[in-house]
């Protein structure tokens, strides 16, 4: 039933709905209040708060991030290859300026010495020649030097045996007994040969040697001299009590894997002759070399004539089966022989000293040098190596050569139908009769090596010949064994 409502009714559910949803009442509750006069006046006052407020606005200095559509994979990898590209082509360009940086500078350093202190280029022909024309002489300091020996090392390995004899110059040389011989002595001794990597010492029978030496004179050392120079640490003796003498193994050198242009070589790897390095002047290949130490190199004193005396011209480049011209060795000492002539290529041997030794490894080992009165008989083949002329005046092979020539005898090599008397004892010849091998330009300096058991040993150094693989005009090489002392002492004087 319906009925006319109470009108305090009214207000008291008016009031009552105001205060338990806050809920302005503007829009509902004025015409209430201009007909019912004293009741409005209960009612709360008038807001300009919306009855039904929407979400807030963003608050001031805050937006939002505007819509935008994702890439599409496509997309993503177009912009992943641009950027790539770019990052190729920054590092090309890159590249080809250092390239022709490195070129420039090679180019100019093989015309110009540069003096640093009063900065300015000299020509090369101005180093080295006795003038100072760098302040501080930086032109004369970094140079080739010779040296003459007039003395007789006292320490040597003898005939294929490698039998230890020292020398005095009261008694000459003497064989050393195995008597009282310790393993430190053995260490004295390779040390004072020069490289030392792992050495050994063995007892041979004073009835197994040559003739010559099994009746001495004979040396053992005294006790107590592990120390001392082995030259010095001896007393001579008629016989030895042991009935031995003492046999060196002072290092590793000559040691290759399973053996597996020189004009007619053949392609080789380097890993076969890890001794062989590439001395490079101004970046160009210009001689061969041979380890025979961590830091020594024995090489030809004609490659250091005319402009290449200046040492900072010179790197050495070791552990390459090619030619490459990066990543050399520096090289703080060049050192010719003093008697070394020019005009007769007599003597045509030099060393070179790394700034720093190299790391031996299995591309990168020392050739051996042979002892005194090292056996090889005329026709017994050697191997000589290389990256010289394939062909007379060719040009250098990018890979390195090898082969296999026979020895000469010195009488046939010294008669009017070879080379006459234009062969020394410093010099050793191997070849064919008929030419078609032979070592060449670029070769000089390079290694001739023969293998005794499991060593290779240094025999003779690429000198000199007419031609390239002629024939009746075989190669010419300096005898290492003739050399020996000069290549000890140095190697001792200048360590």
């Amino acid at each position: 039933m319906y009925g006319r409502c109470d009108q305090s009714q009214v207000d008291k559910e008016i009031g009552s709905s105001v205060s338990h949803t806050n809920i302005p009442t503007q829009s509902k509750t004025r015409h209430n209040r201009e007909e019912q006069g004293t009741t409005a006046a209960q009612l709360p006052e008038e807001t300009s708060r919306p009855l039904n407020p929407t979400n807030p606005g963003p608050r001031p200095g805050r937006h939002r991030r505007p819509m935008t559509a994702p890439n599409t994979p496509r997309e993503k990898r177009a912009k992943i290859k641009k950027v790539l590209i770019t990052t190729l082509t920054v590092l090309l360009i890159l590249g080809i300026l250092a390239i022709a940086a490195y070129f420039i500078k090679n180019l100019i350093e093989s015309k110009y010495f540069f003096c640093t202190r009063s900065v300015k280029f000299i020509p090369l022909d101005k180093t080295c020649d006795g003038h100072i024309d760098c302040a501080g002489a930086e032109d004369e300091i970094t140079c080739m030097t010779t040296f003459k020996v007039n003395t007789t090392f006292p320490v040597r390995l003898q005939s294929n045996d490698q039998v230890l004899q020292v020398y005095s110059p009261d008694s000459g040389w003497r064989t050393v007994c195995a008597d009282d011989w310790t393993q430190a002595h053995t260490q004295t001794a390779c040390t004072q040969l020069g490289y030392t990597m792992k050495p050994t010492s063995k007892n041979i029978l004073v009835s197994s040697l040559m003739s010559p030496m099994k009746t001495g004179p004979f040396t053992a050392v005294r006790p107590g001299t592990s120390n001392t120079p082995i030259q010095q640490a001896t007393a001579d003796r008629s016989v030895c009590n042991s009935g031995s003498v003492v046999s060196l193994s002072c290092s590793d050198c000559g040691k290759v894997g399973p053996e597996h242009r020189i004009v007619g070589g053949t392609d080789t790897s380097i890993d076969h002759w890890p001794w062989q390095v590439s001395l490079q002047r101004s970046g160009q290949h210009t001689c061969g070399g041979s380890l025979v130490s961590p830091r020594w190199v024995v090489t030809a004193a004609h490659c250091f004539t005319g402009n290449n005396r200046e040492l900072r011209q010179w790197a050495v480049v070791s552990g390459q089966t090619n030619i490459i011209t990066l990543g050399g060795s520096s090289v703080d000492r060049v050192i010719v022989n003093g008697d070394y002539n020019a005009e007769t290529n007599d003597y045509d041997i030099a060393l070179m000293r790394l700034t720093r030794p190299i790391t031996v490894s299995d591309i990168r080992r020392p050739v051996c040098l042979p002892p005194k009165d090292y056996i090889i008989t005329a026709g017994t083949y050697m191997t000589v190596t290389g990256w010289g002329y394939q062909r007379e005046n060719g040009a250098v092979s990018d890979i390195l050569q090898e082969a296999n020539v026979p020895l000469i005898a010195q009488s046939a090599c010294s008669s009017y139908t070879l080379y006459g008397s234009a062969i020394t004892n410093r010099m050793l010849c191997a070849g064919f009769p008929e030419g078609k091998v032979d070592a060449c330009q670029g070769d000089s300096g390079g290694p001739l090596v023969h293998i005794t058991e499991s060593n290779w040993n240094l025999v003779g150094v690429v000198s000199w010949g007419v031609g390239c693989a002629r024939k009746g005009k075989p190669g010419v090489y300096s005898n290492v064994e003739m050399m020996l002392n000069w290549i000890q002492t140095v190697i001792e004087k200048h360590p």
